[in-house]
């Protein structure tokens, strides 16, 4: 029961840390264990792992990354939707694992435990339910 919970929490704040660094909330660029401490570090990151799309696109992907991220950690947080939440996480944790493989080598991925990550989303969805959550409120509430 709490080790399922502990998934969702060690996942959400995974997500909401990577934002908070993008977004300048750990520190200036430069800063010990800032990865890129403001947004303009971040998106030209983001056009270095989106190599084989158009560097037009790079502001809209940087966006569309950090909204499904913070949807996601605030989704899983509570315990709405737990299943397709999950999915969605390890599929987003997936991709940013191939195009990080792709354009920085694997060992990159392996730094970022962005295939724990994955693979804990994917269990995380096998769960039979989840009593620490809105979803078991919801359930419980329809009997």
């Amino acid at each position: 029961m709490y080790s399922q919970f502990f998934v969702r929490v060690a996942v959400s704040t995974a997500f909401l840390s990577a934002v908070a660094d993008r977004l300048g909330f750990w520190g200036a660029p430069g800063t010990s264990y800032v990865s890129w401490g403001n947004w303009d570090n971040f998106v030209a990151y983001s056009n270095t792992l989106n190599f084989f799309v158009p560097i037009s696109f790079g502001n809209i992907l940087a966006i569309g990354a950090t909204l499904l991220e913070v949807i996601l950690a605030i989704l899983l947080l509570i315990g709405y939707k737990l299943r397709f939440s999950a999915l969605i996480a390890g599929i987003l944790l997936i991709s940013f694992a191939m195009v990080m493989t792709l354009s920085l080598g694997i060992k990159s991925t392996f730094d970022y435990s962005v295939w724990v990550g994955a693979a804990a989303c994917f269990l995380l969805r096998t769960a039979d339910n989840f009593p620490i959550s809105i979803d078991r409120y919801i359930e419980l509430r329809k009997k």
